[in-house]
């Protein structure tokens, strides 16, 4: 196994949790951002008023892309298994 084959195989790694991942932070900045907003004309100054809604709108987003994000990730590892016997010989 050469070093780049290892670049690759960890750039892969990062480009699949980055592309995971997005859904949920996404999710979390667009209501922290609407919340946001909501506190600043209101002058409420809650904290649990921004936390809560994240936590809901994170879940909601969990059950929607949920399917996409397991398939994307066990395409990913059955490639990488696939490819072991590649990397070694």
């Amino acid at each position: 196994m050469t070093p780049t084959t290892v670049i690759d195989i960890g750039r892969h790694a990062v480009e699949i949790t980055l592309l995971i991942s997005a859904p949920l932070f996404i999710a979390a900045l667009v209501t922290g951002l609407i919340i946001s907003i909501f506190q600043a004309a209101t002058q409420i100054n809650e904290s649990t008023l921004s936390f809560v809604p994240k936590l809901i709108v994170v879940f909601v987003t969990l059950l929607l892309a949920g399917p996409w994000m397991i398939t994307v990730l066990t395409d990913y590892i059955r490639r990488l298994y696939e490819a072991i016997p590649s990397l070694i010989g």
